[in-house]
């Protein structure tokens, strides 16, 4: 993966990182938050101007003495810069693609919130056996996993 520590917060144990991303000539920086140890669970959250990873927060907590958990903003959204690019179901996948191919991300399952889920059931269709386990979480209108 091509990411570099940017801070850690003390209070949770979790850090976050930045992920380079390359696509159509650009670098596209993700943030990405880590928290726990053991198998590894990438996490996804809804595609929506108001969903972050920040969302996982309290379910990283939760599971990070049984898991390490990854924490992924979507190119287009976050709290990163986002360049004018062609957001398209295509570009997403290919994103996913580059995190389960490129990247030292080789997770036992996903957590995939809101559109991002049939994202996911999308690329695990045309790539069976990439992941272990996908967890569906369905958003509601107060945002995806608050407290």
């Amino acid at each position: 993966m091509t990411a570099t520590a940017t801070s850690a917060v003390p209070a949770t144990g979790a850090t976050t990182d930045t992920l380079l991303w390359q696509w159509q000539g650009r670098n596209i920086e993700l943030g990405l938050t880590r928290q726990g140890s053991g198998p590894a669970l990438l996490m996804l959250p809804a595609l929506s101007t108001i969903s972050t990873r920040q969302e996982f927060a309290a379910l990283q907590e939760m599971l990070a003495d049984r898991f390490t958990t990854l924490a992924v903003d979507w190119p287009g959204f976050g709290d990163r810069p986002r360049p004018f690019i062609d957001w398209s179901a295509e570009t997403l996948l290919a994103f996913v693609d580059h995190l389960l191919t490129a990247t030292d991300i080789r997770p036992a399952g996903v957590v995939a919130a809101g559109h991002a889920g049939g994202l996911m059931m999308r690329y695990l269709g045309d790539h069976p056996g990439s992941v272990e386990r996908l967890i569906l979480v369905a958003p509601t209108w107060r945002g995806p996993l608050r407290r």
